[in-house]
């Protein structure tokens, strides 16, 4: 496997090959094929195995605390990946790199977490920050805190994020209402609110191009 890897990039590895190398880093001395099948038939692939949560982890058996920081690493240097690609250019030109790593921070979330993205007047990324978790429907957003934070980090617009566990992105009335909201409470201080993204799994809403925004 380690041969393939090299040779021909990680497309030469199947799902349960690359979580094998992968915990073969933190268990030298067990058998990693079978606790890499377990991943697989517990959590559907190595995207979702990478990115499950760590009580869900615990429960394979032979995977332990080691297994499970392995694979936590993993997924932190992707996300990581990912937020560079997004660093030091315009949000709003890269937008699919943009939405390829909210996908990858968000999409396999059991619950839901809500985001802002804080953006200078060129439209770079000042900071991405996680503003509230909440239960598998709903998460409590304050317009005016999202204002607030924005002006303590001299932003000039912000892109709010959430995503929907149930994998469906389709707005609530509460997005909707929220969204309404907030854009009101940064019109008032010249912040400009550029969208409010929604994702899904493997799907995502754009609130502007849905022109409830």
């Amino acid at each position: 496997m380690r041969a393939r890897l090299l040779a021909a990039g990680p497309e030469a590895l199947a799902d349960h090959e690359l979580l094998e190398m992968v915990l073969f880093t933190a268990l030298p001395r067990r058998d990693t094929k079978a606790i890499a099948k377990a991943l697989l038939a517990r959590f559907g692939s190595f995207a979702g195995a990478i990115a499950a949560p760590l009580p869900d982890l615990r429960a394979i058996e032979g995977l332990g605390e080691a297994g499970a920081a392995a694979l936590k690493t993993v997924q932190a240097a992707a996300l990581r990946l990912a937020r560079t690609e997004i660093l030091d250019r315009p949000l709003l030109d890269n937008w699919e790199r943009l939405i390829g790593y909210l996908n990858a921070a968000l999409a396999r979330e059991r619950v839901e977490q809500f985001r802002v993205l804080f953006l200078d007047a060129r439209n770079h990324l000042l900071a991405d920050e996680v503003q509230a978790r909440g239960t598998v429907n709903h998460t409590p957003v304050y317009p005016r805190e999202v204002v607030k934070r924005a002006l303590e980090l001299h932003a000039a617009a912000i892109i709010l994020v959430h995503n929907h566990p149930s994998g469906d992105p389709t707005p609530s009335r509460e997005d909707i209402t929220m969204t309404a909201e907030t854009r009101k409470a940064a019109d008032a201080l010249a912040i400009v609110l550029h969208d409010h993204i929604i994702i899904g799994n493997g799907r995502w809403t754009s609130l502007r191009e849905k022109k409830l925004l």
